[in-house]
């Protein structure tokens, strides 16, 4: 297209963009984000004493889920197979912030940029939901694609 928007068709109707006459490459994506919360929340996680469980696994598990399920949540998302997810985090107890980072890849014709994406978001309001009981002050921020590597675009890089 002439505006760069691949999205779009030539009478400006939205459409999914044809990957058909791509090559298959190995891609993977990873994104970041945090969430900030009170003292009491940040005990909770750690001591894993949230009346809900385990919050980190339990986010860790819903951001994995999101990854798969990313096409259902995003019109325009080629729906993937995924060859590999990974959620971790860094806490940060003395700032009382969690850092989820969520990493995709896959062996396709498009990237798994939205996926990462999803998957971290996903990740870090299942913390929000898990603790908001304690406190429903907690500010979920900073998301972004960190890095993603593979296809016809190559490598990039965020260097924030």
């Amino acid at each position: 297209m002439e505006n760069g928007l691949t999205h779009f068709d030539q009478a400006g109707n939205a459409v999914m963009v044809d990957v058909s006459g791509k090559n298959v490459t190995h891609r993977t994506a990873v994104a970041r984000g945090k969430i900030k919360v009170n003292r009491p929340v940040m005990d909770a996680i750690v001591r894993g004493t949230a009346k809900k469980g385990d919050v980190l696994g339990v986010a860790r598990v819903a951001g994995i889920m999101a990854v798969k399920r990313t096409p259902e949540l995003i019109p325009m998302c080629h729906t993937l197979l995924i060859t590999k997810c990974a959620v971790d985090f860094e806490v940060d107890e003395e700032n009382c912030e969690v850092t989820a980072i969520c990493t995709a890849q896959v062996d396709g014709k498009t990237g798994v940029e939205m996926e990462a994406l999803t998957g971290v978001s996903v990740t870090l309001l299942t913390i929000y939901d898990m603790c908001k009981a304690i406190d429903k002050r907690m500010e979920i921020s900073d998301i972004h694609l960190e890095s993603k590597t593979g296809g016809k675009s190559g490598d990039f890089y965020n260097r924030r």
